[in-house]
């Protein structure tokens, strides 16, 4: 059982369309739930859906979208809640404003999925990047839009060599090592 006077912590997994995000969110998810935790899922695509919907894929309305995640998940991670964030978020200093809401209130663990554009475009099953190639979508990342890697990932793991359950325990291990909060 967790201990209830512990921080709160949010693991925010960033990477292309296709990179595993949700895959890894769930077993996550499920690992923690198994470990008796309540966890907050912030999916990009729901936020998008209900917290967002009125933003454009503009860089100022994706960073707005990511500052939102932030601030929502600081609030969680305030009250000593665990939240796994599953967002593309291409920007590093908008992931940077994520991790300073967070880290306001409690721990912030960066996990890179580093996933080859080439793997994600062949994981595509939505077709998303063949109508990005064909500039029926401006504007997405990895093909007409910059993905800018995190210059401060506590942790990288590329999903195409790395198996599920294997990223789930780096995850973990990364959750457990990240350093306490200072003042």
């Amino acid at each position: 059982m967790p201990d209830p006077h512990a921080p709160g912590v949010t693991v925010f997994l960033t990477g292309l369309s296709g990179a595993g995000k949700s895959t890894v969110a769930d077993a996550l998810v499920a690992r923690l739930e198994a470990e008796g935790r309540t966890v907050t899922v912030l999916d990009g695509d729901v936020v998008r859906t209900h917290l967002s919907s009125e933003l454009s894929f503009s860089r100022e309305h994706r960073d707005l979208n990511i500052r939102r995640i932030g601030w929502v998940a600081g609030e969680v991670v305030r009250h000593g809640g665990t939240v796994v964030v599953a967002a593309i978020a291409p920007y590093d200093a908008a992931r940077e404003e994520a991790r300073a809401l967070v880290e306001k209130h409690g721990r912030f663990v960066l996990v890179h999925l580093s996933t080859p554009l080439e793997v994600c475009e062949q994981r595509d099953v939505k077709g998303l990047y063949a109508k990005a190639r064909a500039g029926e979508l401006p504007r997405f990342t990895g093909v007409s839009d910059p993905y800018e890697p995190p210059a401060r990932a506590e942790l990288t793991v590329d999903t195409s060599v790395t198996p599920l359950e294997e990223s789930v325990v780096r995850i973990r291990a990364a959750m457990d090592g990240a350093a306490p909060l200072v003042g």
